[in-house]
């Protein structure tokens, strides 16, 4: 899967950037960037692709994506209606390693902090204390210019590096590279993501891809390590366990509108992946509010 190669500029009164975006829908595709990223989710739901890893993310979502690391947050369908009123908000920051100076992170008092880019190779998810604590420190930053702003970022950065509540989100790093397939893999995606209700098949993706369905399946299980249907049933399995949390529809429901045909086969991969079964998950999270 490669990604498109993203560039951020910037003037030359700032070293990094600081952004508080507000979309109909997050617009930005599967890409990557050699700036190291902070990102939270303020608001809208949808699927949050990082490096191999495929996750829900909600508001209050905090993770820092490293360098060249691709990625892509995709919101849910209804973001993408006409006339829909939803909107898709998130506080990102963008810095370098010399956004800092030359040296700033060979330092030994740095030693934590680049240590923590190293880790942030592979996604960094932020949670419990340290996300509610950096969260407030972003919404301050996103106010902030000049000297203040630069060491609120170190702030950050230094709870970060000190809290053992951080987990990789990608089981691997996976680097980026700016080829031609970025806009064919990225068209996949899109269609994957709107149709994923549907009977989806291989001479499908494979038409949207301009490719032969063997070309297709060699290209997509060398970048991805998956093939492409156990990628789909994945996507699948994410919504349909989204579902049985935020929703009260029937497990049958939930089965056909996440695009399964067979309620046994949907029973069989939620097995498999979750290691329980749909009534049991629902039963277990709904036992806990």
């Amino acid at each position: 899967m490669k990604p498109v190669l993203e560039f951020l500029p910037k003037d030359g009164s700032e070293s990094f950037l600081v952004n508080e975006f507000d979309f109909k829908y997050y617009p930005t595709p599967w890409h990557f960037h050699p700036e190291y990223e902070i990102v939270l989710i303020t608001n809208s739901t949808g699927k949050r692709f990082i490096g191999g890893n495929i996750s829900n993310f909600k508001p209050g979502n905090l993770a820092i994506i490293g360098s060249n690391l691709p990625h892509l947050y995709r919101n849910d369908a209804a973001y993408y209606k006409p006339n829909s009123r939803s909107r898709a908000t998130s506080i990102v920051v963008h810095f370098l390693e010399n956004s800092f100076g030359d040296h700033f992170l060979s330092l030994p008092e740095m030693k934590k902090i680049k240590q923590l880019l190293i880790k942030s190779l592979r996604g960094l998810e932020m949670t419990g204390k340290t996300n509610k604590i950096v969260s407030e420190k972003l919404f301050e930053l996103v106010k902030m210019s000049g000297c203040s702003r630069f060491l609120k970022l170190l702030e950050v950065l230094h709870i970060m590096s000190e809290s053992k509540e951080c987990h990789f989100i990608s089981e691997e790093a996976i680097t980026g590279a700016n080829e031609k397939e970025s806009e064919r893999i990225d068209k996949v995606l899109k269609f994957v993501m709107v149709n994923l209700g549907d009977d989806i098949t291989l001479p499908d993706v494979a038409k949207v891809a301009n490719m032969s369905e063997n070309s297709f399946s060699r290209f997509f299980k060398q970048r991805t390590r998956k093939t492409f249907t156990s990628y789909l049933n994945e996507l699948r399995l994410n919504q349909a366990a989204k579902l049985l949390i935020e929703s009260d529809k029937t497990i049958v429901d939930i089965c056909y509108e996440c695009g399964f045909n067979n309620l046994s086969n949907f029973h069989r991969y939620f097995k498999r992946m979750y290691d329980t079964s749909p009534l049991h998950y629902r039963k277990t999270f709904w036992d806990t509010v």
